[in-house]
């Protein structure tokens, strides 16, 4: 029997990529957004709901029609959004986190199998508080700078913390057993780099706006200082390493919460790559106060070797593997751009 495997947030960036990837493995696939799947998109699915995840009764229907192995809980509002409406990052991030965990919980409970959760957090959940700790702070292990400035960060780690308990000490009076409670597992994704969705809100965007302005023929204004330096990640290995992680047996696992990276770059080393594949395209930078402090307040560099010893991380693509084999092919077919 192929596993069934629910996504919300297909829409997105993500999930784009992680629909046509588990497509490929044979899994069945149940997905969910706030709007229609495009038609290429929508093909790869099973079945398809436009639902609100914070709307708990429309989500239940989803539960009840349907027995999930894993879910892949993508949907949310992103940082630069989140900072723009904040009560609406609360109801999809917080209020649609506590739907989908809860009715993961029943429905494990229900069946005395667990159901696997796997939720993307990002490198949003920390929070250093100046630059001169975070040029010391070096690679930031799980756990520390837990103080993110944003909403969407709060909204993050909020929810790294509630499966954690689901996962472990859910109804502890009732002394449930291991089967009787979900597997969560969560990735601290860096920013992430991708060539088939337009950046869509994120503040670690700008990597990708460089590339998907230049081939285009466009001068990009970068919102961030040159100096600007966080990890990032090629959308492929992102996906690939949560593929994984729900596919890695859960005697392998010592902890539910792992931070993998690909690179850690400046903004002005990325600058300079994406001008070296298109001479002449013109980067400027003027820093944007809020955006640049959030930026800020995110680790130069994360320590994943617990995920590497755990089960086996390690990314495909360095820093100029993803720009040259990666980006770059796929954005220039997107564009049609010889």
């Amino acid at each position: 029997m192929a596993k069934t495997a629910f996504i919300t947030g297909a829409g997105g960036e993500v999930g784009f990529t992680l629909v046509h990837d588990l497509k490929k493995r044979g899994y069945r696939i149940i997905a969910s957004s706030l709007h229609d799947l495009e038609p290429e998109l929508k093909k790869n699915v099973d079945e398809f709901y436009a639902i609100n995840i914070s709307d708990k009764k429309s989500l239940s229907g989803v539960f009840e029609k349907h027995n999930f192995d894993v879910i892949f809980h993508l949907a949310s509002i992103l940082s630069t959004g989140g900072e723009k409406n904040p009560e609406l990052a609360i109801e999809a991030n917080t209020i649609g986190s506590i739907n989908m965990l809860e009715l993961a919980a029943e429905q494990t409970l229900k069946r005395k199998k667990s159901v696997i959760f796997i939720f993307p957090s990002t490198i949003a959940a920390y929070g250093l508080p100046d630059l001169a700790t975070k040029k010391r702070a070096g690679s930031v292990k799980e756990g520390e700078f837990s103080h993110p400035i944003t909403i969407y960060g709060v909204t993050k780690i909020f929810t790294e913390n509630l499966g954690v308990y689901f996962s472990e000490h859910y109804r502890l009076l009732d002394n449930l057993s291991e089967s009787e409670r979900i597997d969560f597992r969560c990735v601290k994704y860096p920013g992430l780099l991708s060539p088939d969705t337009l950046p869509s809100g994120g503040t670690s965007d700008y990597g990708s706006e460089m590339i998907h302005n230049a081939v285009q023929g466009k001068d990009f204004e970068c919102f961030v200082r040159p100096d600007t330096k966080i990890p990032f990640m090629a959308m492929e290995d992102a996906v690939r390493a949560i593929i994984t992680l729900s596919e890695t047996p859960k005697n392998k696992l010592k902890h539910r919460v792992y931070n993998i990276s690909g690179f850690s770059v400046s903004a002005e080393e990325i600058a300079k790559e994406v001008i070296s594949l298109f001479p002449g395209t013109k980067i400027t930078y003027q820093s944007h106060g809020t955006r640049q402090g959030i930026v800020d307040s995110w680790p130069e560099d994360i320590d994943d070797s617990k995920a590497k010893e755990d089960w086996g991380w390690e990314p495909k693509y360095t820093f100029k593997k993803t720009f040259e084999e990666y980006l770059l092919p796929k954005i220039k077919e997107r564009y049609k751009v010889k």
